[in-house]
Order: C-alpha cells, then structure tokens, then sequence
C-alpha cells in the first residue's frame, strides 16, 4: 500500500506532556517550551488545558500560558476544554482552536470524567455548537480505542460510534488515542478498518502511548493504513493517571526520524526538536524518553570528545 507524502504532526508537549507531573513547571518554562517547537517546526502545538485547577494543578496558569506566547504565522495553538466552562474561559483567553475528549470505555469515562459516554457526548455537543458561534475549530480525540485499564477489551464498533458522533457534531478531525499504550500493529490496522468505514480516513488522527513499545510499530501500520496525521510529546513527555504503568507518548523525535527514513518531510529540524527535548528534560530533572533523541545526543558527545 502506498504511504501519505505528507505527514502532520501535532505535538502534545505542553499540555498531554505536562499536565501529570508531579513538581509546578514554571509558566515561563511552559512558554520557551512552546516558542522552541515552533522555532524547530512544528505547525501545531498543543498549549494547554482549560480545566480546573483542582484536578489539574499543571494547568491553573492557561491563561498566563495563552497571553505570553508569540504566536507565530501558520501555527496553530490548541486547548483542551472539558466543558462549557472550560470553553468560556478559553475563548476569553484567545484560544482560536480547542480539543474535547470522549472515552470508548464506559468504566474510564467514570472514572477520568466521572460521567457516562453518554453524558460527555451531550457536554461537548453544546461546547461544539458555541464554538462553531464563535469561529473556533475543533478537534476530537476518544481515548482508551485499543485497550481500557478497567474493561480491558474495548470494541471498535463502539470506537467508531463516538467517532462517527464527534464528526457529526462538528470536530474537523478525530484521534484515536491509545491511551495505555497496549495496542498492536493488526489490532491497530483492524481498527483504523473499523473507524474508517464510519468516518473518512481524511479526518482521522492517531495518538500512541509508548507502555509496551509499540508506538513506532503502530504508526507504521496506521501510515500503511491510510493515517496522515500523528500526535507526538516532545522527549515523550506524558503518561495517563489513570491508567497505572501507562508511560509517555511516543516521542516527536522518534516520530520524525521515522517519517524521514520513509522519504516524509513534516518541515521540522530535527537537530532543533532533540535539543528542545533536552532542555525541557533537563528542567524536569529526567533524561528524555526518545530513543532517537538519547543516540543523537550520545553521537553528539562522542563525536565532541573524539
């Protein structure tokens, strides 16, 4: 099967990637970090999340956030938004596009949003309809499409429900996000199969967690699939508190090393997006999560020392 020629990237970074650390990042830290991955390429940059601060602390200074950045030309700077509320104050801050979720398991929409599937689907059908009053973009993701750490299976029929709800609703774009990272090459393909009869391949995104390896292995086969656009963390920054041993998202280094190697020019510098990575890891005391990044730098410090 022919591979996409062109390839997106929306890196997660500084909200997905953030968002559960335990330690404050420092809202200037947060907003180099977003000015470094525009600086090394990358044309969509998750910023933040309006949720409250009560169950997200990380993310009390969005507003701060959303104020300071440079926003530069052709870039996009999404939000997260839970709710009206979340909305009201997103757009208030100038969010110009935002991002809201659903769960393909019943037992994790309880458990991360304490609601039904239902319930949520309904929540974010008002919040779609203000947005679209007010000239906002959304994007769609629905966690949890290959495996849920309560349920455990998840049925694609019913990924492809919520998928084919949220496109209906308004998102420009779905993700399919495996959120504990337990998914597999055929399963991925047989639910990208799924999804795809019910939704166009066009408005579909996947997002890979890195728990058991397979998130490389996994965007391989939803390229060969027909997916064109990926969500990556930069040094695979991220996890999910609800999934238990649920590590990072797969890194954007690792991605765009992968992208290259198949002939795919995303437009991002690879040298400018391992040393962003570095550096944000560095700030959170930690080496970074990509395996690229950790051989460039290694190669680096080799070559320096020789």
């Amino acid at each position: 099967m022919t591979l996409p020629t062109k390839v997106k990237i929306v890196e997660v970074g500084p909200r997905d990637g953030l968002q559960n650390e335990k330690s404050i990042v420092p809202t200037a830290v947060k907003i180099e970090l977003i000015a470094r991955l525009g600086q090394a390429g990358l044309k969509c940059i998750e910023a933040t999340a309006f949720v409250s601060p009560k169950w997200v602390p990380q993310m009390a200074d969005n507003a701060a956030i959303m104020s300071g950045i440079e926003r530069l030309p052709g870039v996009a700077y999404p939000v997260l938004v839970p709710n009206m509320k979340g909305f009201e104050a997103a757009l208030q801050a100038g969010a110009t596009e935002i991002a809201v979720f659903a769960a393909a398991s019943e037992a994790f929409s309880q458990k991360n949003i304490n609601c039904s599937i239902a319930e949520s689907l309904a929540r974010f059908g008002a919040v779609v309809e203000e947005a679209r009053r007010n000239r906002v973009k959304v994007r769609g993701y629905v966690s949890c499409v290959l495996g849920c750490p309560y349920q455990g299976e998840v049925a694609a029929a019913a990924v492809a429900e919520i998928a084919q709800t949220m496109l209906e609703m308004g998102c420009y774009e779905i993700s399919l996000g495996d959120t504990i990272g337990c998914g597999t090459p055929g399963k991925t393909r047989d639910l990208i199969e799924a999804v795809a009869r019910r939704v166009p391949l066009k408005k579909l995104a996947g997002h890979f967690h890195d728990t058991y390896g397979m998130a490389i292995a996994n965007i391989y086969a939803s390229l060969e699939a027909g997916i064109a656009v990926f969500d990556a963390s930069v040094a695979g920054l991220g996890g999910c508190p609800y999934a238990a041993g649920a590590s990072g998202n797969v890194a954007t280094e690792d991605v765009v090393y992968l992208l290259a190697g198949l002939g795919i020019d995303v437009g991002i510098n690879l040298e400018e997006l391992t040393a962003t990575g570095a550096w944000i890891a560095e700030k959170l005391g930690r080496p970074s999560a990509s395996k690229v990044a950790r051989a460039m730098l290694a190669k680096a410090t080799a070559s320096g020392s020789a």
